[in-house]
């Protein structure tokens, strides 16, 4: 074999450990930028159902498709490029922004809270003499989905860009990518399961041949798995309303979490810096007192800390915005379409 071949294997060689370890470092930033988002996501999955009810069984997963483009969209053709020309041109804008939608998160986790203490007046629905045909009404969610995802998919994107180190445009450019489809998928693939759980768990109830699926001519497995398969059906249909209410608490609380935490770090970065010394403090205080759980410890005082301090920063918001900030958007809103 000649020295000019070897010398090619060992640069493909080379090349490829290089290309793994590029792999690697894609997944690990992905996952932990996703994890960072944890609060965004959740909430997500448990906004999004309502924007399918009303409509026929057939036309629940059509929709969530489309809202699924649609999030595929915003990520990728909008928010993806603005986030990397944001990195390139003005990154002392990151931390600022990143506390923008910490502070949003924070407003929304409180507000729900605020709701379930005091429920808001329902309001009549502005269309309710608009038009009344079904595909006209399902475009009408559509975007509607589509522009709160929107709001959502900018803050996972602006979340996924702070936790990114130094690194390369194009490293920047693959985590993001990575992230946004990543969590698209993760997030409307569980939203297709929670809609379609119900008609599965019906289907399941009141199926009589769950193996063969011939309830003419049942056979012995049949009989067998009948009692198993129909309480599981009843178990989802039963399940689903309380596991919703789970999803929505859980999500607030990432809320809270996530927007808090984003607010301290950021108050490290740009100060004051009294309140995140402080919350560190504690938890490493706590983390000292239980040596043998010190890692573990220290992280859920650190979050814990860090979501009262999200309810305390999305309390004080809640008039700021409920007086101050809406009244104007409804003033600008009229202007602007005159």
């Amino acid at each position: 074999m000649s020295t000019g071949l070897i010398a090619l294997l060992d640069d493909i060689a080379a090349l490829a450990k290089v290309a793994a370890t590029s792999l690697d470092d894609v997944a690990a930033q992905a996952t932990k930028a996703g994890a960072k988002a944890a609060g965004v996501v959740i909430d997500d999955a448990a906004v999004t159902p309502r924007y399918v009810v009303g409509f026929a069984a057939a036309r629940e997963l059509p929709i969530i498709g489309r809202i699924t483009i649609g999030s595929l969209k915003n990520k990728l053709l909008f928010l993806l490029p603005a986030a990397l020309a944001l990195g390139l041109f003005l990154p002392g804008a990151i931390t600022p922004l990143l506390m923008l939608g910490g502070a949003f998160l924070c407003y929304e986790g409180a507000e729900k809270l605020w709701e379930k203490l005091v429920p808001h007046a329902v309001l009549p629905l502005a269309d309710a003499s608009g038009p009344q045909d079904p595909q006209a009404l399902e475009d009408a969610k559509v975007r509607g989905a589509i522009q709160t995802d929107f709001i959502l998919s900018a803050e996972i994107m602006a979340i996924t860009l702070g936790s990114l180190p130094e690194s390369s445009f194009w490293m920047q450019a693959v985590v993001l990518a990575v992230v946004g489809i990543g969590i698209t998928v993760l997030v409307y693939g569980a939203v297709a399961l929670i809609v379609k759980a119900d008609d599965m768990g019906v289907a399941l109830a009141i199926q009589t041949a769950p193996v063969s699926g011939n309830p003419a001519a049942p056979q012995m497995m049949d009989r067998m798995l009948r009692p198993f398969s129909q309480a599981l059906g009843r178990g989802l249909v039963g399940g689903m309303p309380p596991f919703l209410i789970l999803l929505g608490a859980v999500g607030t609380a990432a809320m809270l979490w996530v927007g808090g935490g984003i607010l301290l770090h950021g108050m490290e970065r740009l100060g004051p810096v009294a309140l995140p010394a402080l919350a560190h403090d504690l938890s490493h205080a706590a983390a000292v007192a239980v040596p043998a759980m010190a890692g573990a410890v220290e992280w859920v005082v650190h979050a814990l800390l860090a979501g009262v301090f999200g309810v305390l920063a999305g309390a004080a918001l809640i008039p700021l915005v409920q007086w101050i900030i809406l009244p104007l958007v409804r003033v600008i809103r009229p202007a602007r379409q005159g």
